[in-house]
């Protein structure tokens, strides 16, 4: 089982890890983020706004954020200014980390019960897993967008949370 502390680990690493992909990703036109790389979910830019439309679901479970519009599939849709979608990013960011500083014990046990709109159905999962889950959703995609990175020639900071520092 996960604690406040794993949390809060993970909500600063979402943070710096995001910073790194925006700057690398800022090095790129809108053509470059948005080129169908042959990935899950197309192109960087599709990656990332499913990435964002996920923490804004799971959020929403969590600490009463707006459910956002639309599905999976629609998720890559999301926002298509670039701008925008860094703006959108960081004021999340900084949404997750401010929850994971208030999160006590008590909060990560139980049960979460939603409606999964994937499934179809209702769900019930300890509230600890779909916590993990959230956190290594993000890790998932933001490696699949770091490989599309590297692969553009637009190269991220260092990723190996060993390395986050007090100040990211």
């Amino acid at each position: 089982m996960i604690d406040p502390a794993f949390c809060r680990t993970m909500a600063r690493y979402n943070l710096w890890q995001n910073s790194n992909v925006m700057d690398a990703a800022d090095t790129l036109d809108d053509a470059g983020r948005n080129l169908d790389r042959g990935s899950y979910f197309g192109s960087i830019q599709g990656t990332l706004n499913h990435l964002l439309w996920a923490d804004r679901m799971w959020m929403s479970r969590f600490d009463g954020w707006a459910k956002p519009k639309g599905d999976i599939p629609r998720s890559v849709e999301i926002i298509s200014d670039w701008q925008a979608y860094k703006q959108a990013r960081s004021i999340a960011d900084t949404r997750i980390l401010d929850w994971s500083l208030r999160l006590m014990v008590g909060d990560l046990q139980g049960d979460l019960v939603w409606f999964s709109g994937m499934l179809q159905t209702d769900l019930a999962k300890p509230k600890w897993l779909c916590v993990q889950h959230f956190f290594n959703h993000q890790t998932h995609h933001r490696g699949q967008v770091h490989a599309m990175l590297t692969a553009a020639r637009a190269l991220t900071g260092d990723t190996d949370l060993f390395l986050m520092t007090e100040g990211d």
